[in-house]
């Protein structure tokens, strides 16, 4: 059974209808599709934050994190929204593992290149892909919360982005990245496809700002490590998330090599 990684935005999530769970669990009854979920929890974290009157600030849409910062990181992340997302799995027939990268040691990270500006960020370096394969075989559906560790036993918090682009790397498998929009937006309209050089020049032209940022960089640097397909959706598009998966055409913003390209024509 091949894979997708599922990566659901914090923004997201409470959006999300029951008829996108019952799709993730289609996915895997129906068309023998291995979906694995990489969960974000942004929002929820910044209200907890905002409400035990704890700074939190933002480097390019990566949220810099201090020791107190990554305490409610890890409560919200690998507590309340991975158990919401298991639950509505399992409210929509499937059977569903929350874990967080922590476990197991499933992520494993080291501090982020710029760990003076952001704190406790990482990024990954390795994916325990073996850890989830005896789950999988059970026909249950992981939930990953993007909370990592070191041999020392360091947490870090990682861009849920960042982690799901990993994890497809480490699984050869597609990845779907479901938020609250049709696609990347270019001025007014959305972008059925977009190249790596048309990324890197709408971030250097701020057509791509903020959070979306680590979006199309995780998307890109998936593709250049070998990940057949990558692309946003909105999730609350009816069946957005099952054409993504079965390669219809239309359906968000997709990404590719210009590279590939120019070689292919």
């Amino acid at each position: 059974m091949k894979s997708l990684i599922i990566k659901c935005g914090g923004s997201t999530i409470d959006q999300l209808s029951p008829s996108f769970y019952t799709e993730l669990v289609e996915l895997m009854n129906i068309h023998h599709i291995q979906p694995i979920i990489v969960h974000g929890g942004g929002p929820s974290i910044s209200t907890i934050l905002s409400t035990l009157k704890v700074e939190t600030t933002f480097v390019n849409g990566l949220r810099k994190t201090t020791k107190p910062v990554l305490e409610v990181v890890e409560m919200i992340l690998s507590g309340s929204m991975n158990k919401h997302l298991v639950r509505q799995v399992m409210k929509a027939g499937g059977n569903a593992l929350g874990l967080s990268g922590v476990d197991g040691k499933f992520l494993m990270a080291k501090p982020i290149s710029n760990a003076e500006e952001l704190g406790l960020v990482g990024e990954i370096v390795e994916v325990n892909r073996q850890l989830l394969e005896p789950f999988m075989a059970q026909g249950i559906i992981p939930i990953i919360s993007p909370v990592a560790v070191d041999n020392s036993g360091q947490h870090y918090n990682i861009n849920a982005d960042l982690a799901a682009a990993a994890i497809a790397e480490a699984f050869h498998a597609p990845l779907c990245m479901v938020t609250d929009v049709d696609g990347v937006l270019v001025g007014d309209s959305k972008a059925a496809k977009l190249s790596n050089t048309e990324v890197n020049m709408l971030i250097e032209e701020s057509h791509i700002t903020g959070g979306m940022i680590p979006k199309v960089r995780a998307a890109v640097s998936c593709l250049m490590k070998g990940v057949s397909k990558v692309g946003i959706i909105n999730g609350s598009t009816p069946d957005a998330l099952t054409q993504f998966a079965l390669d219809k055409v239309g359906v968000g913003t997709t990404f590719y090599l210009e590279e590939v390209m120019e070689k292919s024509v």
